[in-house]
């Protein structure tokens, strides 16, 4: 008879998450083999120390984890399973991430119907261009179209634009050959990433629509599709054509910026921007203060934001120094090149109560 600290195997099914067929599948492979096999009737029981490599064996399958994988794990320490979990994971995305672009080219072929041009662009200059813009991109439960990039082609132009609400980023570019048309989509960011890695490498990409995505088409190498998010994308043009007068303005070289905003201590920040420069203060050590030399007009201005917020919108900047258009304490500032205006970001700031 089983000692009274065992369990039967439908008590350890409840206990670990795994059903009774998969326990004894576990046992016969050697996984998880039971405590105690009753000689007579065959009955298994398991012990309460085994319900946590059962409930990890558990969770390592419902990653659609080969057996081989997890008994590895299992047997390793943590640093190498973490690896090994590491591996497992870039390989189903991998695995993913070519099956949705098989998918794609078997239902181009489905439907026949040749793309629709959009325009010619350098392959590098709009790698560069999608990065930078997609700095201000965010996944938000219920508002997929903030992970999205917007496109639009439009006359001699193409303009690339992401928000997360905190931040706008908006890029227009040359193409090589114009837009035949204009076109608008918002396209899913995440696989608009892998896309302009080929992209970097060759120096002509066409651009093409479809009715659920658009393609990029390079020489000698394989085309990438990326699909189209349905959702509306929010009114960015409204917001730009809603801003108020700048009523002050500073150039400052965005690596010292950078470097005073990587120095400084706090999750909050306060750009004092003034006629001798900018300071850089923390919220909660304001007696430390960085001071950059910096070209400013019009009135003196103390404006607060998330380091989170202001990081990204200086570091996408193009060339040496940064533009700042402030409007007031509360209000949008906009942060651009000072000698390159084609891309343009705005960042909201925070009360001086560094509420949201």
């Amino acid at each position: 008879m089983p000692n009274d600290e065992l369990m039967p195997i439908g008590a350890f099914a409840q206990r670990s998450g795994l059903t009774s067929s998969a326990l004894r599948f576990y046992a016969d492979s050697g996984l998880l083999p039971p405590a105690e096999v009753d000689p007579v009737s065959g009955y298994r029981y398991y012990s309460a120390d085994q319900v946590a490599r059962a409930t990890a064996l558990r969770q390592l399958r419902e990653l659609t984890m080969p057996l081989a994988a997890v008994e590895a794990v299992l047997g390793s320490g943590a640093d190498e399973a973490s690896r090994l979990l590491d591996e497992h994971v870039a390989k189903v995305v991998g695995d993913a991430a070519a099956v949705q672009q098989k998918a794609a080219v078997i239902k181009s072929a489905l439907g026949n119907v040749p793309g629709l041009p959009i325009a010619v662009m350098k392959g590098p200059v709009l790698a560069d261009a999608v990065e930078q813009v997609l700095t201000a991109t965010a996944h938000e439960p219920g508002m997929p179209a903030l992970a999205g990039l917007r496109i639009e082609a439009h006359h001699d132009a193409v303009t690339l634009t992401a928000t997360d609400r905190y931040r706008l980023s908006t890029r227009t570019l040359v193409p090589v050959e114009p837009p035949r048309q204009t076109w608008a989509g918002t396209v899913n960011g995440d696989e608009l990433r892998a896309a302009v890695a080929e992209s970097r490498r060759s120096p002509l990409v066409r651009l093409e629509a479809v009715s659920n995505g658009i393609w990029f088409r390079v020489a000698n190498r394989e085309d990438r599709h990326c699909r189209l998010l349905p959702e509306e994308f929010p009114d960015y043009r409204l917001m730009l054509a809603s801003l108020g007068e700048v009523t002050t303005r500073a150039t400052v070289s965005k690596v010292l910026l950078l470097r005073a905003l990587e120095e400084h201590p706090g999750e909050r920040i306060a750009l004092n921007v003034a006629d001798h420069g900018v300071n850089i203060v923390s919220a909660h050590e304001e007696h430390l203060n960085i001071s950059l030399p910096a070209t400013a007009t019009g009135q003196a201005l103390k404006i607060w934001f998330e380091l989170t917020t202001l990081y990204p919108a200086v570091s996408a900047a193009i060339g040496p120094d940064v533009m700042l258009d402030l409007r007031g304490h509360d209000q949008p500032v906009t942060f651009r090149s000072a000698d390159r205006g084609d891309l343009t970001t705005l960042a909201m700031p925070i009360k001086p109560d560094h509420s949201a």
